[in-house]
């Protein structure tokens, strides 16, 4: 694994014991309770998935686990499905209604968004140690409603800097134990890694224009044969067609992968807790392997080798990822487990909420 630092300490690698099988047994009971429960079941089996991810998950040979209330999350389901519905109707009933409607759920979103991270890292644990988001609302509106809107009215000029700000609430406002995580990456680096998208993008936009323009001569000739009947004329533009719709999916399924690479290395690799370095080391070729032929075997399956697929692709973002020591780690660790009875399951609150699926 590629490091950032220069500690003389070797990263302590994430791993992750999750397996296709196992999962697909999970995975198919909850699908099938759901629907048979009209969907209530589903907060329950997302319990049930979490549990399974986050115990496989680990690192120096301890698992991280899960403690969601399904409860709570079932209350987070219905209210972000009142919401959806409410938002739905309102249009339906006039344009302004609509509108009205659309504002309050933006006002009312971010905060929606701070409880459910703060449910999330509360209900997490390591070691038997819980994580906790100490982010303000105040911050999270700024976050999630004042850049974003921002974005827009800039012609998303400034969505870097708002997908930056984000990151930046999420990841420095976060903590284990008593320990607060903290985030480096500047607005720079998130604007340099747009461009690199912006220009896979027209990339993407420019090769099929080329291929055209390249056969224009050859398109003419066939057209101009004689004996050519308007039926194959009709079959050969459809043939070409489709042919430019492939090359476009097939160009921006490259840039998917691509994108969710290297931001989850930008991400991690300036994340710290305390003094310790986070560090990814994802690439993009690997990952569009691994995202393209599970794509692949989904479709040939009907959708049945969907929990294969997550596994897959979660044991490689997982053990991708390390921690560098700065100092003995597991005496770190160990002076924070006496602090589990003061942050552990007495931190409740009236408002919990989980809207996340």
């Amino acid at each position: 694994m590629t490091t950032l630092d220069s500690s003389d300490q070797p990263p302590a690698s994430f791993g992750f014991s999750g397996k296709g099988g196992e999962y697909f047994r999970i995975w198919i009971v909850n699908i099938a309770l759901t629907i048979l429960t009209l969907g209530i079941y589903s907060a329950w089996a997302k319990v049930r998935r979490l549990k399974y991810f986050y115990q496989n998950t680990s690192l120096l040979g301890s698992h991280f686990d899960y403690h969601g209330d399904p409860k709570i999350i079932l209350k987070g389901r219905v209210v972000a499905f009142a919401l959806l519905l409410a938002y739905n109707l309102s249009f339906k009933a006039s344009p302004t209604l609509g509108l009205i409607t659309f504002a309050l759920l933006a006002v009312v979103m971010p905060w929606l968004i701070v409880r459910s991270l703060k449910f999330k890292l509360r209900n997490s644990s390591y070691r038997g140690l819980r994580f906790s988001f100490r982010g303000t609302t105040g911050e999270g509106y700024f976050a999630y409603l004042f850049m974003p809107i921002l974005a827009v009215f800039s012609l998303y000029l400034l969505a870097p800097l708002a997908h930056q700000n984000i990151k930046k609430y999420q990841h420095s406002r976060s903590w284990f134990g008593n320990t607060q995580f903290s985030f480096d990456a500047g607005p720079g680096k998130f604007y340099l890694l747009y461009l690199k998208l912006l220009g896979l993008a027209l990339l993407a936009l420019i090769v099929p224009i080329a291929i055209i323009v390249a056969l224009k001569s050859h398109l003419a000739a066939f057209y101009s044969m004689p004996g050519i009947t308007p039926e194959q004329r009709q079959g050969m533009g459809v043939l070409i067609g489709f042919g430019f719709i492939g090359i476009y999916l097939l160009l921006f399924v490259f840039i998917g992968p691509w994108f969710a690479a290297r931001l989850q290395n930008l991400v991690w690799n300036h994340t710290r807790l305390g003094e310790h370095q986070l560090v990814s080391d994802v690439h993009a070729r690997k990952m569009l392997w691994i995202m393209l032929t599970n794509l692949i075997g989904v479709i040939l399956t009907l959708g049945l080798y969907k929990p294969f697929a997550d596994i897959r692709l979660t044991r490689y973002r997982i053990e991708n990822m390390g921690l560098i020591p700065h100092g003995d780690l597991d005496q770190v660790l160990a002076d924070h487990e006496q602090d589990v009875s003061a942050t552990g399951e007495g931190a409740t609150d009236l408002f919990d909420i989980d809207i996340s699926f």
